[in-house]
């Protein structure tokens, strides 16, 4: 058994779509244990000039959060790592200050914005360059909405969880995991696309510094370093990208196996060592993202549990509050459904509504649509789930296709990974087995970073520190509370 030396505590803040939770690592004898410690609600809100996140609630939170840890670590805390949804970004005054609350990648203003950019680069030529499938939510379109809008393209700006870094105390950088997903980065270099930047009328300058996943961006400083836990405490850039850092908490080998990253959204692949760039692969929906131990993750991104977070907000304005395990449950039960949708159709996009949305889908098939009264949300429900296990089976036999590679399992991680019937549909509609992995993988994999890093300072060889993460997952693997 290992000896473990420092025996300080780590923190993981995960920041999610619908929640941003607080995680604490402490030794019991020489194995990891890791505590939810805070949860703190999270969504877009509509704030009139657009759809934003309530980043002070988000901080806010944090910080609630750390401040917990620190009273429930007295050995102190070692380091602090965030990840997080990408493509979103907070803009910075002259101070180093948010500008505003950053917008939503849902919000529509890129619709206009990616137009523009088609008529400036092919959406062909943009993913070859960078890997990233051109889709409008994506940093290069809302960078080019900004610059529509008036905005100063000079002004500086930072990825979310990276901002986070920031705020408590870190210097300005974008990890490597998280910038891949903005559509600038140029596949060869690994670094921001100059010519890229120039042809779309933005400013190179305004973008941090790419570092590598692992990299200590600085130490806690402010009023949380007032307290004791935080004396020296520092700040580490994990793959700061959440599915990045999902894909990293998969302890096995990927040669043969698929994952879906199921949660807002669904991301089915797997890790290949080379980009695939082809026409096909971008007809397909995939998309090129760097992986946090080398490679890259090679997944297309399927619409995921938001289809049902927006039935229920939906039901619950309308006085129907339903809890989420409870409707599971009911949709197993249905016997028959009026038949399936395209997860992906655009008008299931937006906010709001999302019964309707699926209805107009519906029809626009074939189908009947279902009455939306109370005792039929299991019904709406199991034509989602359907849905998302039809789409996943057409996804996986496209990644065969394109990889050249056949399959032998699927591993879900991420909070579908908790939901039965999804797999079971998913095992029936693709034949292979499902493999349930972490539902707070982010959260593993951002540890197994922190852990890898400490292990690997002072070495910059990406075998030493991939190797180092592996086994770290594997150890963490189940102490999760």
């Amino acid at each position: 058994m290992i000896e473990i030396q420092d025996r300080r505590a780590l923190v993981a803040v995960d920041l999610g779509a619908e929640s941003c939770r607080v995680s604490l690592l402490r030794w019991v004898g020489n194995k990891p244990k890791i505590e939810l410690l805070h949860r703190v609600p999270n969504g877009p809100v509509e704030c009139g000039d657009g759809l934003r996140w309530p980043l002070e609630r988000i901080l806010a939170g944090v910080d609630e959060g750390l401040r917990k840890a620190a009273a429930a670590a007295p050995e102190g805390i070692r380091s602090i790592a965030v990840d997080g949804w990408a493509v979103d970004y907070v803009r910075l005054d002259a101070d180093g200050r948010a500008l505003y609350a950053p917008f939503c990648y849902r919000d529509e203003r890129t619709v206009a914005a990616k137009a523009v950019v088609d008529a400036l680069i092919s959406a062909e030529e943009l993913f070859a360059r960078t890997g990233a499938q051109p889709l409008r939510i994506n940093t290069v379109y809302q960078l080019v909405a900004d610059a529509h809008s008036g905005l100063d393209a000079r002004t500086p700006w930072m990825l979310l969880p990276e901002y986070v870094l920031y705020w408590l105390g870190g210097r300005r950088v974008a990890e490597y995991t998280n910038a891949t997903h903005t559509g600038l980065v140029d596949l060869e270099t690994g670094a921001w696309s100059r010519p890229l930047f120039e042809r779309l009328g933005l400013t190179i300058e305004a973008a941090p510094p790419i570092v590598v996943t692992g990299t200590c961006v600085g130490k806690v400083s402010g009023k949380l370093a007032a307290l004791t836990a935080f004396a020296d405490t520092a700040l580490i850039a994990p793959a700061c990208h959440d599915t990045a850092s999902a894909i990293a908490a998969i302890a096995g080998e990927m040669a043969h196996t698929a994952y879906i990253v199921s949660g807002t959204w669904s991301l089915v692949g797997t890790v290949v060592e080379k980009p695939i760039t082809s026409a096909e692969a971008m007809r397909a929906g995939f998309t090129n993202q760097g992986a946090a131990m080398g490679g890259y993750c090679f997944h297309a991104n399927v619409n995921g549990m938001w289809l049902v977070k927006q039935c229920l907000d939906y039901w619950c304005s309308e006085g129907r509050t339903i809890e989420l395990t409870a409707l599971v449950a009911q949709a197993a039960e249905v016997a028959s459904i009026p038949g399936i949708v395209d997860v992906d159709a655009p008008s299931l996009l937006p906010v709001g509504e999302m019964p309707a949305r699926i209805n107009e889908e519906l029809r626009r098939t074939g189908c009947n649509a279902i009455a939306d009264v109370p005792g039929n949300e299991p019904i709406f429900a199991r034509v989602i789930f359907s849905s998302l296990a039809r789409r996943y089976a057409v996804v996986l036999r496209n990644l065969e296709t394109l990889t050249g590679h056949s399959f032998q399992r699927i591993t879900i991680l991420g909070g579908g990974s908790r939901n039965v019937l999804l797999r079971q549909l998913t095992e029936e509609s693709t034949g292979l087995p499902v493999m349930l992995g972490e539902a707070e993988g982010s959260t593993l994999g951002n540890f197994a970073v922190q852990l890898a890093a400490r292990d690997t300072a002072g070495r910059t060889d990406g075998a030493s520190l991939s190797q180092s993460i592996r086994g770290w997952a594997a150890q963490l693997a189940g102490n999760a509370s």
